[in-house]
């Protein structure tokens, strides 16, 4: 009868544990030391497990990562504003002291042609010289619009030799705010 009732208990233990019953009906059939047993190497097991996670905030410290010896929030920062008809680049420190400032028309696109992508790559190229010019080697990145200038102007700022630490997307999403225009015909 006993034989049976452990069979019962070990089926029962399976469905519900998933299988994971060895040690425990092992345990129960074995006595009160083998459960000491036991119960002493998950505490072991649970102690490394906790040594562990007391020391993973030590690795994950963001100052673990420098840049020409600055953490990352006192990288300069490039802003992009790509509009549908000009895009402006300006770099500034990250306590917002502007290093360099251009845009499209100041880089002596006229007309339709400041709204392009070329004109975008080349106004950034002039701002990243000029941040060059002061010091600035390592820029965070913050682009705001959806012109056609957007990625044009972070190549032009590698390109003009400095390098891109990140990426920040800051364009203005309404969560349908105010009525749009009505719809242009053509």
């Amino acid at each position: 009868m006993s034989a049976a009732l452990a069979v019962a208990w070990q089926r029962l233990a399976g469905a519900v544990w998933g299988g994971r019953t060895g040690s425990l009906c092992r345990g129960l059939r074995t006595g009160p030391r083998r459960l000491q047993d036991l119960a002493e190497a998950a505490a072991t097991k649970e102690a490394e497990n906790q040594s562990a996670t007391d020391l993973s905030p030590l690795i994950l410290q963001r100052n673990s990562m420098r840049w020409d010896g600055k953490i990352y929030e006192e990288i300069p920062i490039a802003h992009i504003k790509a509009t549908y008809n000009n895009t402006h680049i300006q770099v500034v420190s990250f306590d917002n002291r502007p290093f360099a400032r251009t845009s499209c028309g100041t880089e002596g696109f006229q007309n339709a042609k400041k709204g392009t992508a070329i004109a975008a790559q080349t106004a950034a190229m002039a701002a990243a010289v000029k941040a060059r010019g002061k010091g600035v080697l390592h820029v965070r990145v913050m682009v705001k619009g959806l012109g056609p200038g957007r990625k044009a102007a972070i190549k032009g700022l590698t390109m003009g030799g400095l390098e891109v630490i990140s990426i920040t997307d800051n364009t203005p999403v309404p969560h349908n705010g105010c009525r749009p225009r009505k719809a242009r015909r053509m």
